[in-house]
């Protein structure tokens, strides 16, 4: 009896690391949500207090990370939703960390620093190519890193195992409202002819990729296609034809450029002008996302996420020694507003046709005053700075 024990015992120490590490991570001993907990109800609304909680294992449907600098805090969001909410350290005085709108272009489970003499960065998700990460590191409750996003070791390796390349990522200096479910005329809606075959395809999509989560709990490789999924509809092809790839398009306004430019996946595909209604005056930053196909298909739910931006300090205000009044051009962002700069662009027919026939859920539309940054080029989706 004590030489059978003794045998389990040590047929346990040997599990595989690889298996260890999965149980460790998607086991019941680790739950995401506690029990008592229903994230979807609260759909934009809620707003969490405690100060962390674990992401969901399995995203019902685009995510988005979104990161406060006056917090210190990142709000992680799956269809809209608020699933998971950490503190984090952001870059310290003399290395900020940028504002504006990003993605994961890459990741790495252990990756060393190609700046900062090879310092640990595990759990990384890059957003730039000039150095931008979120990753595991200290987070002493206030800004310390060189303009990288530390996040607490827990939260970085669940959030690792959940995104993909091209997961959405917003850094505004202040909070900002969470994702509101938004209709306007002018947003983009699937071609008709092509909306039952596609959201045929987003539907096996959802299960395949849930399936595979759920039964291998394997992190997504580098070389995988932004938010895409290898899918064949049932029917539509020889078994032995390769699987048809869906890829979220990216359309991207620019006020400064007066132009709309088209990205699917990280690669260009066209740009074209566009008139906008009283150029002069700003519109913001606004990110709307296509979250799930809707009426079979036919039409398409959209959130959208509005990022101030700060006006110059009024003139005059240090002459009155009264103190300076930071204003912002969308106070309080809400859905009119919004609304609003839709309104005021003019996109050729043409145009909004082509994109229809290439929309698809998780395909995201962003309306700016600025134009792209330079970091913006091959593997990327649309980077735009805002400060």
């Amino acid at each position: 009896m004590q030489r059978a024990i003794t045998t389990a015992v040590f047929a346990i120490f040997m599990l595989p690391a690889g298996i260890a590490h999965a149980q460790f991570l998607f086991g019941p001993q680790h739950t995401f949500w506690p029990g008592q907990y229903a994230p979807h109800k609260h759909k934009h609304h809620h707003r969490q207090t405690n100060s962390e909680t674990a992401p969901e294992p399995l995203p019902k449907g685009p995510l988005q990370i979104i990161i406060s600098i006056a917090d210190q805090r990142v709000s992680l969001f799956d269809n809209g939703a608020l699933i998971a909410r950490s503190s984090v350290s952001t870059g310290m005085e003399g290395h900020p960390t940028p504002l504006g709108v990003f993605s994961v272009i890459s990741k790495e489970r252990w990756h060393r620093s190609n700046i900062y003499s090879a310092a640990p960065m595990p759990y990384m998700q890059r957003i730039t190519w000039s150095g931008i990460a979120l990753h595991a590191g200290v987070v002493p409750g206030h800004p310390a890193s060189h303009g990288c996003i530390r996040l607490k070791n827990d939260f970085a390796v669940r959030l690792w195992h959940l995104t993909k390349r091209g997961t959405r990522v917003i850094i505004a200096h202040d909070d900002v409202q969470p994702p509101v479910e938004i209709t306007n005329p002018h947003l983009f809606q699937p071609k008709a002819a092509s909306a039952s075959s596609e959201f045929q395809t987003a539907t096996v999509a959802t299960k395949s990729i849930g399936t595979a989560a759920a039964t291998q709990g394997s992190p997504v490789s580098n070389a995988e296609t932004p938010e895409a999924a290898s899918l064949q509809v049932p029917g539509s092809v020889p078994a032995a034809s390769a699987p048809k790839k869906i890829v979220p398009i990216s359309i991207f306004v620019s006020r400064k450029l007066s132009k709309l430019f088209v990205r699917q996946g990280f690669t260009p595909l066209f740009d074209v002008p566009v008139k906008i209604e009283n150029p002069e005056e700003p519109l913001g930053t606004h990110v709307f996302t296509a979250m799930e196909f809707q009426n079979e298909g036919t039409a398409i739910r959209w959130t959208v996420v509005s990022i101030p931006d700060e006006f110059p300090r009024i003139e005059g205000a240090t002459k009155r020694r009264e103190t300076p009044v930071k204003q912002t051009a969308l106070s309080v962002p809400s859905p009119d507003q919004a609304n609003a700069v839709l309104n005021r662009i003019e996109i050729p027919q043409d145009t909004v046709e082509r994109i229809s026939q290439l929309l698809t859920p998780a395909s995201s539309l962003i309306i700016s005053d600025n134009g792209f940054s330079h970091e913006t080029g091959k593997d990327t989706d649309f980077i735009v700075v805002t400060h």
